[in-house]
This record gives C-alpha cells, structure tokens and sequence, in this order.
C-alpha cells in the first residue's frame, strides 16, 4: 500500500526543515527549531483482590509537553512581548498587574512543507502560553556561533488539521529536451 494517496510514486517521507510557526495569524519571523509535538497518556494500574497476581492497566490523565521554538537573536520582539504578558518587569511594582490574563494564552500553527514549498501537514495546538524565555543565550568570545533565543511553551493540547490535504506534486519538463 502506498505511504502518499495523490503520489503513489514519492517514497521518502517528507523532511523536517520547511516550516512555519503562526500565531496571532502571522508567521512569526526566524524560527529555525521547533521541538517534538508530543502528548502522554497516564498509565492506572488496578487490581481486584480475586484476580490472578498481574495488574490490569487503564488510562489515566494526558499531558501535552511543552513546546520549545528557537531562533537566532534580531530585533524582531514577537517572543519578548509575548513572554512579558506572563510576567511584566515594568508592571511589577505595581500589585497584580505583572500579568496580562485576559490575552496570555495563544492559539499556534506550525505548518509543515514538502521539497517544493507545498503545505503538506498542519497542526493547531491550543491555549499555549510562555512558560520560559531566553532572550539572550550564553556569550562566548571565542565561539563562532549564532545568538540563539528560546520560548517554552505551555500547551493544553494539539490536533492535526484535517483540511490540509496531500497535494498534487508539481514536474516539470527539461527545457533542453
């Protein structure tokens, strides 16, 4: 059975370094790693005292891991600015107003391309919020480097977007034949 419905001829799986990161419905400038998507489901164990000696499982809670995304340091401020609506230097003097709660949790969308710049896969993940931010990475003199900034993100769940759909591969005709 084919892996790809409209390519039944592709046969690598796509690759990891085309994608964009959305929020607020835009694509937020110069994120270069963006950490696994990944979801665990606890594990109940439990037993009846009239049962064999072996343990039957059932599930429990699911946590969703946290989110990282990185990129290179400019002066683009969208992960600043959204990490200060968690907690605010400039609002800390002043009691309970550090954070912004009426707009700290952010929808994202992190959407995945193929080899020729077709959106191929997308995934929505809810109620996200900045859990940790790294402005400015470790310095170092002798280094040869980029600056990278990191944001932590807290998420209360992720799903695939099912309209997005596999597209149609472009070819193209050898201009010399």
């Amino acid at each position: 059975m084919p892996e790809f419905t409209k390519n039944a001829k592709r046969v690598d799986p796509y690759k990891n370094f085309k994608f964009v990161v959305s929020w607020d419905g835009k694509p937020v400038a110069g994120v270069s790693k963006v950490s696994a998507l990944k979801r665990t489901t606890e594990v109940v164990k439990h037993r009846a005292g009239s049962d064999p000696s072996t343990t039957r499982k059932s599930l429990g809670q699911t946590d969703w891991e946290a989110i990282t995304l990185e990129r290179g340091v400019t002066h683009d401020t969208a992960f600043e600015q959204w990490a200060n609506k968690v907690w605010d230097y400039a609002n800390s003097s002043k009691m309970g107003q550090e954070v912004s709660l009426a707009d700290f949790r952010k929808d994202l969308t992190i959407d995945l391309f193929n080899e020729a710049g077709q959106k191929v896969i997308s995934y929505k993940c809810y109620r996200c919020w900045p859990s940790e931010f790294t402005a400015m990475p470790e310095l170092d003199g002798s280094g040869n480097a980029v600056a990278i900034q990191s944001l932590v993100l807290q998420t209360e769940g992720w799903e695939r977007d099912q309209s997005v759909q596999e597209p149609q591969e472009p070819t193209f005709n050898d201009p010399t034949s």
